[in-house]
């Protein structure tokens, strides 16, 4: 009988996706992807469109085949577009790596229904009628963690939102790590732990950016009404319009950051400047505040076109070009899987499966 090989310690490394569902936007952008882009450098990084987590809804959310298609395409683009260098990072559709849904049936025999039944996330997104809500949807956190453990990933970039499913992604790792010590020590880890209990990487405050028409609710792809975010796929004139309709409020524009106090259009127009000009809300403010929102606008008009446009240009640029994509999409899929296959391989070996 050939020995197995022995068990390896985990390496630092970052995972991170996005659902194919839909148009990116700036929220998107300034939350997630400016911060991945940063992250390539210092970090081993692997970004995924995660399209199985997609199809959690029906088909008329997720736009059938063609939508889906089209749409794990425009994300990639997206990726590209803000700045993810596929020699630096690994990018790659989820489907096209099988350890996700292999990893995570094993993951749904040793999560309790009662982690479950605690995802706030699920509840939001069935709304009343939960009865007829997928299994999928509300086995999504499970397939989350096994997204990031079958890199064995030591950090996760989340949004306030994702959380709690990094929670139930430590809890399941830690509950693995439990029920098997003994074989991941004979195994030839001396911890007894195969799995890393994976962190919420912190990279300083994130902007939190809110609807162009409601201040008081993020900015958001399935908003009915288009201008209630800038999509990255926007235009030079698309985004100055949308930034001359914003809401905002009849008083003029505060000169410090008390002022802001109540007024959340205001507030969000003023963070969406900071963030993309690089400068301190205070020193918008110290600018701008005690004019009218007018001047104010065609100023952070031309600071969105002059960031955003060349985005959205570079975007039309890999979508005009698929094969392109799908090049990139297929090398980084067998670049995770070299990674991926090794890990559910041990999980395998751990659980005393039979295999080669």
């Amino acid at each position: 009988m050939t020995a197995y090989p022995r068990l390896a310690p985990f390496q630092p490394r970052v995972f991170s996706g996005m659902q194919p569902t839909g148009n990116l936007h700036l929220g998107n952008y300034l939350g997630a992807l400016q911060r991945w882009v940063a992250m390539q450098e210092t970090h081993d990084c692997i970004y995924c469109i995660v399209d199985l987590h997609a199809i959690t809804q029906g088909p008329e959310v997720w736009g059938g085949p063609e939508g889906l298609r089209k749409a794990t395409r425009e994300v990639t683009a997206a990726y590209l577009a803000a700045g993810l260098d596929p020699k630096r990072a690994i990018i790659f559709n989820q489907s096209q790596v099988s350890g996700h849904a292999e990893l995570g049936w094993v993951f749904n025999c040793i999560a309790r229904l009662g982690w479950l039944n605690r995802m706030t996330q699920f509840k939001e997104k069935a709304g009343k009628d939960r009865e007829n809500a997928s299994i999928g949807l509300y086995d999504y956190p499970v397939l989350m963690a096994a997204d990031i453990l079958v890199y064995r990933a030591t950090h996760v970039p989340v949004g306030e939102d994702q959380k709690q499913h990094l929670e139930l992604a430590r809890d399941i790792a830690q509950k693995f790590n439990f029920d098997f010590s003994d074989r991941i020590r004979d195994l030839g880890l001396e911890s007894g732990e195969y799995l890393p209990l994976p962190e919420p990487l912190i990279a300083g405050p994130a902007p939190r950016v809110m609807s162009l028409r409601d201040g008081t609710k993020k900015m958001s792809k399935s908003d009915p009404s288009d201008y209630s975010r800038i999509n990255l796929t926007d235009d030079a004139d698309t985004i100055a319009l949308k930034v001359r309709k914003a809401k905002t409020d009849p008083e003029p524009l505060p000169s410090e950051a008390a002022g802001l106090k109540g007024r959340p259009e205001a507030e969000n127009l003023v963070t969406i400047y900071a963030a993309l000009s690089g400068d301190a809300p205070e020193a918008v403010l110290k600018e701008y505040g005690g004019g009218q929102f007018s001047r104010f606008k065609q100023a952070l008009g031309d600071v969105a076109v002059n960031h955003l446009a060349p985005i959205a240009n570079e975007m039309r640029r890999y979508l005009a070009d698929p094969a392109t994509i799908d090049a990139i999409l297929f090398d980084g899929a067998d670049r995770a899987r070299v990674i991926a296959e090794p890990v559910y391989r041990d999980v395998k070996e751990i659980m005393g499966f039979i295999h080669r």
